[in-house]
């Protein structure tokens, strides 16, 4: 089936609002028959729908009670086991390594009464085994071949192609193949289920997946403007829609999805009686402030570093909240200009305590980058190259293992592009330019991490701003442009783009461009810049009709 096609399939399918279990979480619809007690059964299922929406927590406790109702149910024990693999998120940590170890051997010994049980057993074994000598990256890929030959020998199962689905999404993460090829793949394979079970959580949310590149995000529009409405009670899957409406440029959306995800993570640490934040919240939180700073509601973004200033605690310490935890003040500071501020910047005590910081330390960079792009747009060298200075050991000092995302390539382009501001600032023009040319070109062939919403700064918005501070609108304009195509209707590059475009004497570019900007920012804050120009160009507007 096209992928177009299939996409917009999933857009128009009806939606049962039906509930059978009036006081079951509501997270969508899937059958996996086992040869469990009735009771193992049906918990068995509410872990897998929590799987599904990458609720790990939550999914690991219904396995674990259906293991309890059932020990003889070995299915539950590769419920655990897959609820501490996360294959699109961070690598296990070594207690979940361990965790996820102990509960395979324990589906082995447990003895499945089904054949089929069995082999999802042993495809899964496939990733533990031999944890301590092979790599993420060829235990991932030596799983997603088992799950190939386990999806081939059940063609007609629908679990058998989602999870098979999700593997070669994972495989493809890691093979950095532009053409998407797996995942293109997985696509086909989960439209596939689609057209059986429209209402399943896991075919929305890895289409979403599939398709999360600048390239393909449109394909996945259906998938996020349906998948909340098929797992309401799950917190991801209101933000997961977020992925593709950042990715579009479609702010209005994407506040809304984060807004819902920030409650409903709220409302499950409530639930779950957690000392702290969910880290879940802190994910919303950073991709609410995004989707504010590109709308020019500055206020409102700064409401959510205020409320990141008063969490002291977040669980699990992820590196979603070590992201956040960064990431939230460096473009509250960057996206705005205050290069001061930027220069200047900490985080606040009870932020810089957050365990997550302590488990990745990489994401402090975000703030090294915050201090020497902010002291070189101010003119404070020697506080530049003390920034830059921090971001080099940050990068030197992290290792990383195949197959893992590589946090120290995105600490590199930071640097580059803190170090050609600093080479402008200093009067070394060509240097500046071929700095931010070689951060524009590394960024650009590189993919962002589920865990943000986009780069601080995009590299090569930097160049199209970098060549209009040189005096070279035209050439600036191209790399506007180019920076657009990868991340629509950033605010930044709207703007830069308008003014590069007006300077160059393309005035109907110009004024497509302006007019865009008026939409963007209808409701943000008169003291942004951008805002101001807007408007401005609205009044222009209204004067000459008159």
């Amino acid at each position: 089936m096209n992928l177009l096609l299939a996409a917009s399939a999933l857009a128009l399918a009806p939606m049962d609002t039906g509930h059978a279990h009036e006081h079951s979480p509501q997270l969508g619809k899937l059958r996996f028959e086992t040869s469990c007690s009735k009771a193992a059964q049906t918990q068995f299922e509410t872990g897998l729908r929590w799987l599904h929406s990458f609720e790990y927590q939550e999914a690991e406790r219904s396995f674990s009670q259906a293991a309890a109702t059932d020990p003889a149910c070995a299915i539950a024990y590769w419920g655990v086991a897959m609820s501490n693999y996360h294959p699109l998120w961070a690598a296990p940590t070594p207690a979940e390594l361990a965790k996820g170890q102990a509960a395979i051997e324990k589906a082995k010994a447990a003895g499945a009464k089904s054949p089929r049980e069995r082999d999802f057993i042993a495809a899964l074994d496939t990733f533990y085994r031999d944890a301590g000598r092979l790599d993420l990256k060829t235990r991932a890929f030596a799983y997603s071949d088992a799950m190939a030959r386990l999806r081939e020998r059940y063609a007609d199962d629908d679990e058998a192609a989602v999870f098979y689905a999700l593997s070669l999404i994972a495989a493809g993460t890691m093979d950095g193949d532009k053409a998407y090829p797996r995942q293109k793949q997985a696509a086909a394979i989960l439209n596939g289920v689609l057209a059986r079970n429209p209402d399943h959580p896991g075919v929305a949310h890895y289409l979403i997946h599939s398709f999360d590149y600048p390239a393909l995000a449109e394909l996945a529009l259906p998938a996020a403007r349906r998948y909340a409405a098929i797992a309401p009670d799950s917190a991801h899957a209101q933000h997961m829609p977020s992925h593709i409406f950042t990715r579009l440029g479609l702010w209005d959306e994407a506040i809304k999805s984060n807004l819902a995800a920030e409650a409903a993570a709220k409302a499950h640490a409530a639930a779950m009686g957690m000392v702290g934040a969910w880290d879940q919240q802190l994910h919303a939180m950073d991709y609410l402030a995004y989707a504010y700073l590109q709308t020019g509601q500055d206020q409102k973004a700064e409401k959510v570093f205020d409320d990141l200033a008063s969490i002291s605690q977040a669980d699990p310490p992820s590196p979603t909240v070590a992201y956040a935890a960064t990431a939230i003040p460096a473009r509250l500071s960057l996206e705005r200009r205050r290069w001061d501020e930027a220069a200047a910047l900490k985080l606040p005590a009870t932020v810089n305590g957050l365990k997550a910081l302590t488990n990745h330390p990489w994401a402090i960079a975000n703030i090294h980058f915050a201090n020497a792009v902010g002291a070189a747009r101010a003119g404070k060298l020697e506080l530049a190259r003390d920034g830059i200075a921090k971001l080099l050991a940050d990068e030197q000092s992290l290792k990383v293992p195949p197959g893992e995302y590589d946090w120290r390539k995105q600490i590199a382009i930071e640097r580059q592009i803190a170090e050609a501001w600093l080479a402008n600032a200093d009067g070394r023009r060509d240097d500046a330019m071929r700095l931010m040319r070689g951060a524009a070109d590394l960024d650009d062939a590189t993919e962002k991490h589920p865990v943000t919403p986009g780069a601080i700064l995009p590299a090569r918005e930097q160049l199209g701003e970098l060549l209009l501070a040189q005096g070279r609108p035209a050439n600036a304009l191209k790399e506007y442009e180019a920076s657009l195509q990868r991340a629509p209707r950033r605010l930044a590059g709207v703007y830069g783009a308008a003014e590069a475009a007006k300077l160059a004497g393309e005035t109907e570019k110009a004024d497509r461009l302006y007019a865009e900007l008026v939409t963007m920012t209808q409701d943000g804050d008169d003291a942004r810049p951008e805002v101001k120009s807007a408007r401005m160009f609205a009044a222009s507007l209204d004067s000459t009709r008159r």
